[in-house]
This record gives C-alpha cells, structure tokens and sequence, in this order.
C-alpha cells in the first residue's frame, strides 16, 4: 500500500486500537488495555463498551499527531466488523462510519479474524503465499492454507474450546487468575520436572482441535490428588501448570506437522494472542526448520487484538477492487463459516 493513508479501528474486546498506515508504513499503532475486567475474572461487556466510548476518540489524536497528519488526509477508513462482543464492536464500528460519512472517505469493514491471519504482513519478513497458518486466540483456533488475499483454504478449527478460552478456564482451575495465558506460561516458566501425562484429544477430521477433555483432565488430576483447587500446594502449581501447558502446545503443533506433511506451503505463520506463549514459538521454530519452511510470528505488539492488522487487511481488500457502502456491517466472501473447505 503505497498511496493510501489508512486509518484502523479495533474495538472487538477490551483492547481499543487506533492505527495508522501511510505511504505503505505503520506509523501509529496505539493500543489501550482494560486490565480492570481482571478483578472480574474475564470481560464484563457493558464495561468493555463504556471503555471503548471513552478512550476512542483520544487515541484517534494521538495516533494523528504522531503520524503528523490531519483527520482530513486520511484516505481509507478501516474497522472490525465482527466476531466479537457486540456492543464494543458497535462503538468503534459505528465511529469509523460516521468517520467516513463526514470526511466522504471509503470504508471497509474488515473480519478480525482475517485481520489475524494477516498479521504477519505487518513484520518485516513476510508470510508467502500459499503459506499454513495457525489462528489461536482466546475465541478461536483454525488451522488454514492462505493461497492469496482472497483464496483461504480451512483445514481444521476446534470443535469445543479454544485454545485461549483452555488457558483461561485452568487458570481459574488453579485460582492464578485471568488473563490464564501470561499467568499459566508464568507459572510454568522454570519448572523442569516429570510432567502430568494429560491426554491430547484425537478429532474426527485429523485437522480439527478439542481442548475440552483437557479441560476436564486437569479438573479430574486437581480433584483426585487434592480434593479442590484450594487445597492445592503453592508448590504444585508449576507442575500442574507446566504439564498442560505442554499438552495444549502439543496438540497444536501435531496438526501443524500433519498439515506440513500433506500439502506444499512456502512457509508457515502463527497468529492471534496465544502467539505470544514462548514455548509454542519455540516449538514452531523447531518444526520449522525441520521441515526447511520459514516461519513468521507477528511480534507481540501484534499478536493480541491491534488496529493495524485492520488496517493492514482492509487496504488489501481495497486494492483487490472490494468497495462496501456505509449500511454493510461485514462482507460475505471471506469469513470463518465460508472459508473454502478441502
């Protein structure tokens, strides 16, 4: 994107994201956390929207300034569209239309998901197409063939939970609280030791993930060695931690293997906020080299929800000839249920 300057919105759950791409270069990429829905133990809506209402427009500013432009030079207005919590997804999407309206500037809805998968653009070594990519976040897991901007091939996705959504349930599991990816990978960071031997869960299609049972397996191991998880030892913690953590990576990373060993990819990509755990990276980059494929892992700025992953997909959706009028929410040709299947 060489001629476009591009304005992105991300409100699709307690992240709110302003970003800027000009001349082709992020130049602004801001994000604003709602860290208080940890004292609720996961994201209360309501109050996810109310944030959203609050902080959207000063983020607008910021992001701005320090592009050195002006509201009138953007060029291309970009916001998620869905999926996510309604409500936060309304307040950004509606203020990027109103954005557009006013300034008579395009909009594109974009799918956050897409925006995931094509986040590893925004590195400075990229994906090349047909590359195998591997979405696991806290709402959803897929395991795709990306051919080209519009030609998406879906292998597999979880049939239960997602593999953020696991994390987040057996860090409550464990009383360590939530987000559970940080906390469990925190947990588990220095613990060497025998492991739990927990089960990873065989799928019908052999592409498709279930963390479920493995859910189930560590409520099963806390109730049997210690009655409840308040009986458990500070000391265990790690062990238990530590042990599903390597069952959950594992059970990622066998599809990705199998996907490696039977279709042809120039490389390989990672993305979404469970992109950030350290030893799924480094798993992924052990099978990386193995196979001689190159891998691309958006760094951690962009693993978790951020506007310019938006707007980084909808400038390509832009430049692919897409044009969308301001009473279109989303776009039918590529979402997670129409994704080409083999």
């Amino acid at each position: 994107m060489n001629t476009l300057n591009v304005l992105g919105i991300e409100t699709s759950c307690d992240e709110t994201s302003v970003s800027i791409i000009s001349n082709g270069i992020l130049t602004s990429n801001l994000i604003s956390s709602q860290d208080f829905h940890t004292q609720y133990g996961g994201v209360v809506p309501e109050l996810s929207s109310r944030a959203h209402l609050q902080i959207v427009m000063p983020l607008l500013k910021n992001a701005l300034q320090k592009s050195n432009l002006k509201l009138q030079n953007i060029d291309l207005i970009c916001a998620t569209a869905g999926p996510g919590l309604v409500g936060a997804l309304l307040v950004g999407l509606t203020f990027a239309k109103g954005l557009s309206f006013s300034l008579k500037k395009p909009f594109v809805p974009v799918n956050h998901i897409e925006g995931h998968i094509f986040s590893g653009f925004l590195m400075e070594e990229k994906p090349e197409f047909p590359y195998l990519c591997l979405v696991v976040s806290g709402g959803h897991t897929l395991l795709l063939i990306v051919k080209s901007d519009l030609e998406i091939v879906k292998l597999g996705s979880t049939i239960d939970d997602a593999a953020g959504e696991a994390f987040d349930k057996v860090s409550k599991l464990l009383g360590l609280g939530y987000p559970g990816g940080p906390l469990i990978e925190n947990a588990a960071e220095n613990y060497n030791n025998d492991l739990i031997d927990f089960p990873v869960a065989q799928c019908k299609n052999e592409f498709d993930f279930s963390f479920s049972g493995l859910k189930t397996s560590v409520l099963r191991f806390i109730q049997k060695e210690y009655g409840d998880a308040e009986r458990i030892p500070h000391g265990d913690l790690p062990k238990i931690s530590a042990s599903f953590q390597r069952t959950a990576v594992k059970s990622l990373t066998v599809n990705v293997e199998r996907a490696l060993n039977k279709f042809n990819v120039n490389s390989i990509s990672v993305v979404g906020g469970v992109a950030a755990n350290k030893l799924l990276r480094s798993e992924l980059n052990r099978i990386s080299k193995k196979y001689g494929k190159k891998l691309i892992i958006p760094s951690n700025e962009f693993c978790g929800d951020n506007a310019a992953m938006i707007a980084y997909r909808g400038s390509r959706l832009y430049e692919n000839g897409f044009k969308f009028s301001l009473s279109e929410n989303a776009y039918p040709s590529l979402n997670e249920n129409s994704f080409i299947k083999l």
